[in-house]
Formats: structure tokens, C-alpha cells, sequence
């Protein structure tokens, strides 16, 4: 009976209402995003570094070597030669290398030169199909197969390049052999192929007609290719990275301060950059936080204001149910529930804003970054700790105006009426 009482008093002054309302939902939809990205985030960066001790790449920015060896996102720091980056990879403290070499892209998905060291360090498996062998035979991520339909025994032609505008390779055709099973990780963005295939895109003879449409395509290619297939052992190849993973700490630490003393590479630390990057991507969390949070407490000043004006308004309402046998303390409870009404209204709406504007962010994202968020994740720690925060604000801001209901003078509020 009290919170019906209390839910119809809310729409006194709609307006208020409203105004109160919005300003919560627009805090709570803030942090809740915030606190959804911020683990996500965290969560997908950490989990693609795992069994990465140092990435060996050309000099440059480390951060961009890292970024773009682990986690596609950028442009390669540049190339080194498979020959050099060789006599680390095999050296007795490095317990496993994966060499990489990036090609060009399908439809802005990149076409990766790796071995198939690379999936079983991701516990890829190989769901539809095999895993590549030859030259021109791929293995493609679930997420491209599921956007692109794609399905073994396809063929397309590569974009030069990163963008999927660059120029079609159209002398050789990629062929489908494999689907990689779902993980979570940045493989599922990824086109997956022999390290050789990317050197005899970019250095092999261009006397091959050119068969086929740009783009995917369902029927088998009838060319073969004229000059012998390029392997590993080729003179003089370059790569583009390399992930090692390291059995001994003391060469972890060397390494960084060795490699780029006497060559042209760098070893750089995925698990520093990223804390790095965190910390930089931390001040910009840190600070919409605040933002929120005053807006939440702008809110509870919104709402202490809107019961203590309806207060004076509604003394001889409150002052007739002491008449019809309504004890102090449900005064004081009607106030209080009716606060507390608007705050769970608030949260609510501010929990489905929140999930709203995350889905959004993961569409952006994932065109740029090939990284998306689940809106449909729930941090039930968090956000019930940002629950009962909301309540506080609202219990706070109903604490003067619920005292005031309580300490009512009924004689002298009808007397006056």
C-alpha cells in the first residue's frame, strides 16, 4: 500500500521526475559501460599474450611491434630476415618460436604466414576441414567464415596490403581447407596460411593469367601455378615477427637490451607494453568514472530538491493520514520508498542504456579492430555494488526531507490549512 502511495506521490511533478530519472540513468549507463569494457579489455589483451615472453621484430616503436604481431591492430614495425630472426629462434633458451608474415587481406581480414604452432597456441582446432599444407591453402577463422560465408573448398584472391581496397592478387587463388574452431582470441579474425605463400604472392613470377572474379568464390580454379612452390628453406626470406616463449628469465631480461644492440631487431615484452597501455587507457577510464559519479551525485541534489519542494506542498496531505491512523514512521517510509523508487527506475534504465551503448561500441570496434564486446555480460560484483550505491545517493538525498515528514506538527499544518 505505502510503495503504491509512493509511486503515485513520484508523479506529483512529473517534470522532476523526468529530469531525476535521466540524470541517473545517464551516470549509471556511464559506469556500467565503463565496467564492462574495462574487463573485457583487460580480459581479451591478457589472454592473447599468454606463452609470449618477447616478440622479435624490426627496430621501431615497441608498442606498434606488439600491437600488431599479437594483436592485428597496427602496422608492422617493418620486416627482418628469416636467416637472422633463425639463429635466436633456435637458440637452447627459447622453448617455442612462431615466426610470422603478414600478406596481404580479404575483405579487410588479414592473411596471415605462420605455422600451425600459431593455432595450438590459441587451442585452435580445425572444426571443418584440415589443417593447410601447400602454398595457397588456408585455414580461416570462425569469425570470418560466419560473416563471410565462407566453407571449405572456396577459393578468393587477395587485397594488397591492409585495406580492402588495395589492389586484387589476382595470378593466385587462395583456397579454403580448414574452419578454426571458435576461441575468443584475435585467431578468429585471422586468415591462416604457410609462411611461403606470402613470400610467393609478393616474389613469385607474374606470367600467370589472372582467372576468376575479385572476391569469394564457389567453384574450383582450373590454373596451376607454373614455377615450383617457395618453401622455408629459400635464401635471403623475410618475416615480420616473431613470438617467442622463453625457458630461461635471465635471457627474458637480456634479450631486450642485447638483440637491438647488435642487430637490426628488437626483442620487445608484450606483458610491459600492455601494462603500459593499460595505464594510459586506465587515466581515460579513471576520469569518465568521475564524471559519472558527479553526475550521479548532481542527480541525488536533483532528487533531495524535488522532495523537499513536494514536502511543503504536501504537508496537509501527510498530516490527514496522521488523522486516518498513519504512524510517523510510515511518513517517514512513503518519503523514503519514493526516493528509492526513482533510483531503482534510474538504474535500470541505466543498466539497459549501458548494454545499448556497448553494443554499439563493439560494432565500431570490431570494424576497426576485429574486437567486440559482450553487452550481454553481467558483473554481478560490481554492479550490485553500483546498485546499492545508487540507493545510497537516494537514501541520502531522502534522509532531510523523510526527517521532516516524521517530525510533522499535525495541529499546527491543519490549523494553517
Amino acid at each position: 500500500m505505502i510503495a503504491k502511495l509512493a509511486w503515485k506521490n513520484i508523479w506529483f511533478k512529473p517534470l522532476n521526475t523526468v529530469l531525476s530519472v535521466i540524470l541517473l540513468t545517464s551516470s549509471v549507463a556511464i559506469i556500467t559501460t565503463l565496467i564492462l569494457v574495462e574487463k573485457q579489455f583487460e580480459e581479451k589483451f591478457s589472454s592473447n599474450i599468454e606463452d609470449v615472453d618477447l616478440v622479435l621484430g624490426a627496430q621501431g616503436s615497441p608498442l606498434q611491434l606488439i600491437l600488431s604481431s599479437v594483436y592485428q591492430v597496427d602496422a608492422p614495425t617493418g620486416n627482418i630476415n628469416y636467416d637472422s630472426a633463425k639463429v635466436w629462434m633456435n637458440n637452447p633458451y627459447v622453448e617455442k618460436a612462431i615466426p610470422l608474415a603478414f600478406g596481404d587481406n580479404y575483405r579487410g581480414y588479414k592473411i596471415l604466414g605462420t605455422t600451425h604452432d600459431y593455432l595450438t597456441k590459441y587451442k585452435a582446432k580445425v572444426s571443418d576441414g584440415r589443417l593447410y599444407e601447400k602454398n595457397f591453402e588456408v585455414v580461416v577463422g570462425s569469425e570470418i567464415a560466419q560473416k563471410l560465408n565462407i566453407s571449405v573448398g572456396d577459393e578468393f584472391f587477395g587485397s594488397h596490403g591492409d585495406a580492402e581496397e588495395g589492389e586484387v592478387h589476382e595470378n593466385y587463388a587462395y583456397k579454403v581447407v580448414g574452419i578454426a574452431t571458435h576461441t575468443g582470441k584475435v585467431v578468429d579474425n585471422l586468415i591462416l596460411c604457410t609462411i611461403p605463400t606470402v613470400w610467393q604472392m609478393h616474389h613469385g613470377h607474374e606470367e600467370n593469367p589472372a582467372h576468376g572474379e575479385e572476391g569469394h568464390v564457389h567453384e574450383e580454379c582450373e590454373h596451376e601455378h607454373e614455377e615450383a612452390d617457395l618453401t622455408l628453406d629459400e635464401p635471403n626470406m623475410e618475416i615480420t615477427a616473431v613470438l617467442l616463449k622463453i625457458r630461461n628469465q635471465m635471457a627474458k631480461l637480456t634479450w631486450q637490451r642485447v638483440i637491438p644492440q647488435n642487430t637490426k631487431m628488437q626483442a620487445v615484452s608484450p606483458a610491459f607494453e600492455v601494462n603500459r597501455l593499460f595505464g594510459l587507457f586506465g587515466i581515460g577510464v579513471t576520469a569518465l568514472q568521475y564524471l559519472a559519479y558527479g553526475i550521479m551525485l548532481i542527480s541525488g541534489i536533483s532528487i533531495f530538491i524535488a522532495l523537499f519542494n513536494t514536502l511543503k506542498e504536501r504537508k496537509s496531505e501527510f498530516a490527514l493520514m496522521r488523522v486516518n491512523g498513519a504512524g510517523r514512521f510510515q511518513l517517514l517510509k512513503v518519503v523514503m520508498i519514493e526516493s528509492l523508487l526513482l533510483c531503482v527506475v534510474g538504474f535500470v534504465f541505466g543498466t539497459i542504456l549501458g548494454r545499448v551503448a556497448l553494443s554499439f561500441l563493439s560494432n565500431s570496434s570490431e570494424e576497426d579492430f576485429k574486437m567486440s564486446f559482450n553487452p550481454y555480460e553481467f558483473l554481478w560484483e560490481k554492479e550490485g555494488t553500483l546498485f546499492l550505491l545508487t540507493l545510497f545517493v537516494g537514501f541520502i538525498a531522502a534522509l532531510i526531507p523523510a526527517i521532516k515528514a516524521y517530525n510533522l506538527n499535525i495541529s499546527k499544518t491543519l490549523a494553517n490549512a
